[in-house]
């Protein structure tokens, strides 16, 4: 009895194992039936952005379709374009119960912007407001409205397309869908504005001014690294890496779980729910505010603000009543710890632009104040630069700089400027020479209000040793010094912009040489250098190592045709050239 028993207990009667049979199937079934109706067919018709991006047909591939979160049509724009979707009506009821519930992805350019879903209506009331930059007219704005849908693709409910040919206004217009039926109401208002301005017109200050590629490019070389997720699924730049991620959902029709990724410059989250991806992008510059929220009463959630006219990126986002779109982000392991964490990275971007802003500011008064003042190639100096003149600036970053060389010097100082750098003087051509450098193009020294002393600027191609670099660059080269009344303290600074290796535009080489008469030939002489880095790359490190190893070559060999030179000069009897006028003598008041 009691085997009996056992045996009913543990093996399963006939019954049971049929109902476990078909329960599998059913389950293989609906995995199979979800997969193929969220993975086939290229009909255009995608409602999120990984529909949008790999179902749209529109001939443009993913990394086309959001260059706008690049900024590539952001920093030489002429015209803003306002356009307010006030509303549509007489909507295709694509629901069962004869509702839709319908969104809008606004097109401009290489510019997509989407709109928050209205649930439940054929007639819906958006009034949200979507800016775009453009860089010339006409133009032509599409916007197509779609029905989302919580598993399946989302439906064409109809779009239209508006050429905007000249600046002015439109006043709010019902424009006809190319579909049975519907009508969506607009209003679009163009602004011209100067093509070097911030363009902070009505509260619009453009989206993420560092991600431009042009003006970045590298040449010919390419810094291969393994690609993150931020490459392989959203196709942002190389350089971008994952700071945080959390794991997380998105609030829709219900809680999309996936992974949020936060990086220096967006904040991005990839779901895969039923076969249906979303891949949300928002830039940092797009953002107003982040604040602590809640799902359905009980389920701590972050909700990020965008500003008035940025609009939605990748899905329709939340409506708001003062017209500012969100998203609203739950399910966190720690919802107070992410929202520090985003929070903080908010502030570090804002601290990143403010940093870059003046770091521009600071090169374009050193490339005006050096250049040639009788020759045409005359920096252009923002308007804020310039109200700054009257007060002296610092020619390097000394906080980056490290010492390399500490020795004396067979020369006094001012015998050094009158070898080595004076007007006249054969020692830089010679040098550069014998660098195998070429185009050497140098010149005057000249006074600068700006700085103390003087400054001038030369340029020349000098070859590049890394493996990493192309085989030579085009340098810019800003140099200044400071003789003291004395004549026995020079102050000799340079900063060293290379062009063509990679990253060449995010970093400077500074170089400080301070020599000390202490002798009849003889001076104490301190050479520092560091590599100061206008922007965050990726390879910040080893470009800083490799920039300071290579300098303490060219110092080496400067120093070594410096000691031929001063030794040649003081056996002829050369030491002072009293024929020439003295260079300018200023007070270092450093």
């Amino acid at each position: 009895m009691i085997e009996t028993a056992a045996l009913d207990f543990l093996v399963p009667s006939w019954w049971e194992i049929k109902v476990t049979v078909a329960a599998a199937m059913f389950v293989i079934l609906s995995f199979c039936f979800f997969s193929w109706s969220g993975g086939g067919g290229g009909d255009g018709g995608g409602g999120d952005r990984a529909v949008v991006l790999e179902n749209s047909g529109d001939g443009i591939d993913d990394k086309d379709k959001m260059g706008q979160l690049k900024g590539d049509s952001q920093a030489n724009s002429a015209y803003i374009i306002k356009l307010e979707l006030l509303a549509a009506k007489n909507l295709i009821g694509a629901n069962l119960n004869g509702t839709s519930d319908p969104y809008a992805i606004i097109t401009c350019g290489s510019e997509k912007r989407f709109s928050s879903m209205v649930p439940g209506s054929r007639n819906p009331m958006w009034g949200e407001e979507f800016n775009f930059s453009v860089d010339e007219l006409p133009v032509q704005i599409n916007v197509t409205i779609y029905d989302w849908d919580i598993i399946w693709k989302s439906a064409v409910l109809g779009s239209v397309t508006v050429p905007v040919e000249s600046e002015g206004q439109t006043g709010a217009e019902w424009y006809t869908l190319d579909s049975p039926s519907g009508q969506v109401c607009l209003h679009i208002k163009t602004i011209k504005v100067p093509a070097n301005s911030a363009r902070a017109v009505n509260g619009y200050a453009g989206a993420n001014p560092r991600r431009r590629i042009s003006s970045d490019k590298q040449g010919p070389t390419v810094v291969h690294q393994k690609p993150g997720p931020l490459q392989t699924i959203f196709s942002l730049l190389p350089d971008e890496v994952v700071e945080h991620s959390y794991s997380c959902a998105l609030e829709r029709s219900f809680l999309y779980h996936g992974r949020m990724y936060v990086s220096a410059w967006n904040i991005c989250f990839h779901s895969n729910v039923f076969s249906k991806q979303m891949k949300v992008v928002i830039p940092f510059g797009d953002i107003d505010e982040i604040r602590r929220s809640q799902h359905a009463f009980i389920n701590p959630a972050v909700t990020i603000i965008l500003r008035m006219g940025a609009g939605g990126h990748g899905v329709p986002p939340l409506g708001s009543p003062d017209g500012r779109v969100r998203y609203k982000f739950a399910s966190f392991w720690n919802r107070n710890h992410a929202l520090r964490g985003l929070q903080r990275a908010a502030k570090n971007y804002r601290t990143m632009l403010e940093a870059e802003k003046k770091e521009r500011a600071e090169s374009a008064l050193r490339a005006h104040s050096s250049s040639i003042r009788s020759g045409t190639r005359q920096a252009n100096i923002p308007e804020d630069v310039e109200q700054k003149a009257g007060k002296l600036q610092a020619f390097i970053k000394e906080e980056v700089l490290v010492g390399i060389y500490n020795d004396l010097f067979p020369c006094t100082a001012e015998q050094f400027f009158n070898i080595c750098l004076k007007d006249g003087s054969t020692f830089i051509n010679e040098y550069r020479s014998v660098r195998k450098d070429s185009n050497l193009v140098m010149g005057q020294w000249h006074a600068a209000d700006e700085y103390d002393g003087q400054v001038r600027e030369i340029t020349f191609r000098s070859l590049c040793n890394s493996p990493m670099c192309p085989p030579d660059t085009a340098v810019t080269e800003w140099q200044h010094f400071v003789l003291s009344p004395d004549k026995k303290k020079l102050v000799f600074e340079t900063v060293q912009q290379p062009h063509d290796v990679p990253f060449g535009s995010y970093f400077e080489i500074h170089c400080r040489w301070s020599l000390e008469t202490n002798g009849e030939n003889s001076c104490a002489m301190d050479i520092k250098a560091g590599a100061h880095f206008k922007k965050w790359c990726v390879m910040q490190s080893k470009i800083r190592s490799g920039a300071i190893n290579e300098y303490k070559k060219e110092v080496d060999l400067m120093l070594e045709m410096a000691r031929a030179s001063a030794k040649s000069h003081m056996s002829s009897g050369e030491t002072t050239d009293r024929s020439s006028p003295s260079p300018i003598i200023t007070q270092d008041n450093s």
